[in-house]
């Protein structure tokens, strides 16, 4: 038995991998500096890989993302350097982002067109042994032809695309077999998602041709069970790589089949996504059944991690000011790897280690939850109602003007937030410099004419992070930072204890705003759904029961804005379409209890409108439970995609209003006029005129107030002649 391990966080202890990038971006370090950095922090990772663990992949390292990098080794962009690299990344040739399976990780979406010509081009996977790597016996890392495709946009059929795909792979093998490197570490996640029987026969029949290679390969799947495990034993692949730790799934379908004798089995039986210290004691008992199952012996077992470790901080190390009962649950990716360690020396009779580790660890379960619940949904007319009732009171002109909520936060700003965090500056001191920042964005937002105002949210760090400081029941960390794209970083909470609201959570500021406005002022808060989804849970208790009480802890909060004359609430829920199950199965449980959650957190009186905001979604599977929701005006991502995604809605009656983002705020260009136009009249066809608000894609914390200035000038002119022609 051996231990294998994949994924660990490329972030760097000290996030250097986010310094060096945004140094290179800003041209204060040249491409050669900024490789010598990214060496650096990929020689540090590996290292930390040999400390603990027998064998893991090489070639897992990016610059930016791995889909966008498997896009360029197969020539559906040309590589030609890293400026060039990154225009694809957030520049003028900017890939549209999507959550990664059911993830907060955002990848970057390829676009495969009739002119595509897919063909080995980027030698990616060699240069990790032409450089400083001198080592050939681990496999070499490679996203897999059908997770390729699964997650590309295609205009070309899919099976002709899977076919000359799978023949440049083989090229790819061979040539790495000719270096002298033996195996490869295919990963094929899009394996455990809803299949057709004949994307089963195409993936064996393309992936038989593709492995009729010397190159050994062992496939690794995770996030969920594979449904078709026992047809995928037919392929001559040296390994298969299996969660055990999501389903139970993949162990029933080794009960009822067995596993191949001439294959390892990878067994995922360490958490990657959540922080829950193992109990090792219990893992050692599911190894022992899964090996029975299996019939096979241990020598063809590898002890592994579920899922890619790059979902968890780097170490526990950095946590300096965590409490203690806190910290005995946890374990983070570098904790991940020792606990894999722990494991195998149970097996070799060393059990000390491992139970004192295991103290305070709890046996983790998998959810066989199988009620529905009522959503609290409204009928249709009731939007209508509040509609009419909202136009008299509120007076709002056609293609009404907003933001998302966040506005540019600078490094004095940063620096501000952290002298009042290590009580540098006194409480006294911090809210008058963030009145101040509030009182210069609304003088700013009517000078460009805004319609309905936010107050800037310059005192939040993060969308979830900010209130789960101020909920009972979540704990903080100081540097447990996870990437979510690129260089965009966050620290997840981690939920411990039942929520609960004891003080107020945004009150403070937002009144504020409001009070010296002469227009209205949004009152913004994240919505359960999200603020779960982004945090890791450590709790018992089944993940609706803790969304419901968030429900009414954030009710709480919504109720105590409307008494200070907030009559507008946005709730957003950028996850609640990505914290969906991926298999179709699980999905109406999951949405009944989303929803409801939601709705329990907008029982609101009829004169308020309720906003809420969703990016990186596609909505056309989820419209049903969409329309379920209580909100009046709904804001989307939709510059970057052309407004392609508005086709989602083209088949419904809309009875709400949407506000589909005029600006993509991911790229460094400011708002274009040819874009939020194609935007606008796109969506004036399919709602109505009466029906379309007018804002960007998301919130604008990260961009710069030159562009900013720029892009709400240019959005609001634009709202202007549009209500000039459609007065």
């Amino acid at each position: 038995m051996f231990t294998y391990a994949y994924g660990f966080p490329r972030l760097g202890k000290l996030k250097e991998y986010k310094k060096y990038t945004e140094q290179f971006w800003k041209g204060m370090i040249s491409e050669k500096h900024l490789v010598s950095g990214m060496e650096e922090i990929e020689t540090d990772r590996i290292s930390l890989y040999k400390t603990f663990i027998d064998s893991f992949p090489l070639g897992e390292f990016t610059y930016y993302d791995n889909i966008l990098d498997t896009a360029f080794i197969f020539g559906v962009y040309k590589f030609s350097g890293l400026r060039d690299y990154y225009e694809y990344a957030r520049g003028k040739h900017a890939l549209k982002l999507k959550k990664y399976f059911s993830t907060n990780y955002h990848y970057l979406v390829p676009h495969l067109n009739k002119r595509t010509n897919l063909k080995l081009s980027w030698s990616k996977p060699l240069s990790y042994f032409n450089t400083f790597f001198s080592f050939k016996d681990n496999p070499v890392f490679c996203i897999g032809p059908y997770t390729f495709l699964k997650l590309s946009n295609l205009e070309t059929g899919f099976e002709e695309s899977l076919d000359k795909l799978c023949h440049e792979y083989k090229i790819l093998f061979d040539k790495l077999y000719t270096k002298g490197i033996g195996y490869l570490h295919l990963e094929d996640p899009a394996f455990v998602l809803d299949t057709t029987e004949r994307e089963i026969r195409m993936v064996k029949k393309y992936y038989l041709k593709m492995l009729s290679t010397k190159m050994k390969v062992n496939l690794f799947t995770y996030y969920e069970g594979v449904p078709y495990l026992n047809k995928i034993y037919d392929l001559p692949l040296s390994g298969i790589g299996l969660d055990f730790v999501s389903t139970d799934e993949n162990m029933r379908t080794i009960r009822k089949y067995g596993f191949p004798k001439d294959k390892t089995l990878f067994c995922g039986i360490i958490n990657g996504k959540n922080p829950k210290r193992a109990n090792i004691i219990s893992k050692v008992k599911t190894i022992n059944e899964i090996t029975g199952s299996a019939h096979i012996s241990y020598n063809k077992i590898a002890l592994s991690n579920s899922c890619p470790l790059f979902h968890l901080p780097v170490t526990l190390e950095n946590e300096h000011r965590m409490r203690r009962d806190i910290r005995n649950k946890l374990s983070f990716a570098k904790e991940k790897l020792y606990e894999l360690q722990l494991i195998r020396k149970v097996f070799e009779k060393n059990t000390k280690e491992a139970r004192k580790w295991s103290q305070g660890a709890e046996t983790e379960e998998i959810s066989t939850a199988s009620k529905k619940f009522d959503t609290l949904s409204l009928d249709k007319k009731e939007f209508t109602k509040r509609k009419m009732l909202h136009d008299k009171l509120f007076g709002l002109p056609l293609f009404p003007t907003t933001t998302i909520g966040s506005f540019p936060q600078d490094a004095q700003l940063r620096k501000i937030r952290l002298d009042f965090k290590k009580r540098r500056i006194s409480s006294k001191d911090y809210d008058k410099y963030i009145r101040n920042k509030i009182k210069d964005l609304i003088d700013t937002q009517e000078k460009h004419g805004l319609d309905v105002l936010v107050h800037g949210e310059f005192e939040r760090t993060d969308m979830v992070e900010f209130f789960a400081q101020k909920l009972d029941g979540f704990i903080t960390t100081d540097n447990g930072w996870v990437i979510s794209y690129g260089t965009r970083v966050y620290r997840p909470p981690i939920i411990h204890a039942p929520i609960k609201r004891n003080k107020p959570i945004t009150i403070k500021e937002i009144t504020f705003a409001q009070k010296i406005a002469h227009k209205p002022v949004k009152g913004i808060f994240t919505g359960p759904v999200t603020i779960i989804a982004w945090s890791y849970n450590l709790r018992k208790e089944p993940v609706y029961k803790v969304a419901f009480e968030l429900s009414r802890a954030l009710n709480k909060e919504a109720m105590e804005l409307v008494k200070n004359n907030i009559n507008f609430i946005q709730i957003d829920e950028p996850a609640i379409k990505e914290y969906a199950p991926l298999r179709g199965r699980k999905r109406n449980l999951y949405f009944s209890w989303a929803v409801r959650s939601f709705n329990l957190t907008a029982k609101l009186p009829k004169k308020v409108q309720i906003h809420t905001h969703m990016c990186y979604s596609e909505f056309s599977d989820i419209i049903k439970w969409i329309l379920k929701m209580n909100f009046d005006v709904i804001t989307i991502e939709a510059a970057r995609e052309e407004a392609n995604i508005i086709n989602s809605f083209r088949n419904i009656k809309m009875t709400k209003q949407i506000g589909p983002g005029v600006w993509d705020i991911h790229s460094k260009y400011p708002a274009n006029r040819k874009t939020m136009e194609n935007v606008i009249s796109t969506a004036i066809k399919v709602f109505g005129k009466d029906k379309v608000w007018i804002n960007p894609d998301c919130g604008l914390k990260t961009r710069g107030w030159p562009e900013v200035n720029i892009s709400l000038s240019r959005m609001v002119k634009v709202a202007k002649d549009y209500r000039k022609r459609y007065a």
